[in-house]
C-alpha cells in the first residue's frame, strides 16, 4: 500500500516525458523520490515513509509536525500559501428573528418596544420639580434650626442675628 500523488512527469533532454511515482514523507509531507528516504515501520505495525534522516530522528522524538516551520502540517495550520480562497469567502451575516416570549405575544412585545419615550421638555420640567422640593427642604430645615436655638423668629432679622460665642482662652495648658 504505497500513497502516491499520482503520475509525476519528469522532463528528459529530447522532450519526451517520463512518468514517476512517488510517496509522501509521512513527517513532512513532501515527495519522496524513488531511490530515497526510507521506510520504518512502528511498533503498531503503521509504515512510515520518511524522506529524509532529518524526518527520521524528529519521528523518533515523538515531535509534532504542526509545530516545526518546515513541515507542511504547519503551514496547512497557519494558513500559508493559500491566498485566492481567502477572498472568495464572505460571512453571512444572522437575520434576527422575533419570537414571542411564553405569556406574551409579538404584538404585546411591540407595544412595549415602540412606546413613546418623554421629550426634553418632560425631562427638564421634572428635573425642576425636584429641585424646587430639595429647596423647599433645606428652607424648612433652616427655620426648624433658628427656632431650637432659641433665636429670633424667622424673618427679617433672622440673617442678621448672630448667637454670642465665648471668648477664647489664651495661655498655657490648655493646648
Amino acid at each position: 500500500p504505497r500513497r502516491s500523488t499520482g503520475p509525476e512527469p519528469f522532463a528528459r533532454r529530447g522532450g519526451a516525458t517520463m512518468v514517476v511515482k512517488t510517496d509522501l514523507c509521512s513527517f513532512s509531507e513532501y515527495r519522496v523520490y524513488p531511490g530515497n528516504g526510507m521506510k520504518f515501520v512502528r511498533r503498531d505495525g503503521q509504515p512510515l515513509t520518511l524522506g529524509t534522516s532529518k524526518a527520521k530522528c524528529m519521528v523518533n522524538q515523538r515531535k509534532k509536525p504542526a509545530k516545526l516551520r518546515w513541515t507542511q502540517a504547519w503551514r496547512r495550520k497557519h494558513r500559508k500559501g493559500k491566498t485566492e480562497e481567502t477572498a472568495r469567502r464572505r460571512t453571512r451575516r444572522a437575520v434576527k428573528a422575533q419570537r414571542a416570549i411564553v405569556g406574551a405575544s409579538l404584538e404585546d412585545i411591540k407595544k412595549r418596544v415602540n412606546r413613546p419615550r418623554r421629550t426634553e421638555e418632560q425631562r427638564q420640567a421634572a428635573l425642576k420639580a425636584v429641585k424646587e422640593r430639595r429647596e423647599q427642604r433645606k428652607e424648612a430645615k433652616k427655620e426648624a434650626r433658628t427656632k431650637a436655638r432659641g433665636g429670633p423668629a424667622a424673618g427679617a432679622g433672622a440673617a442678621a442675628y448672630r448667637a454670642p460665642s465665648m471668648p477664647k482662652a489664651r495661655g498655657a495648658g490648655l493646648r
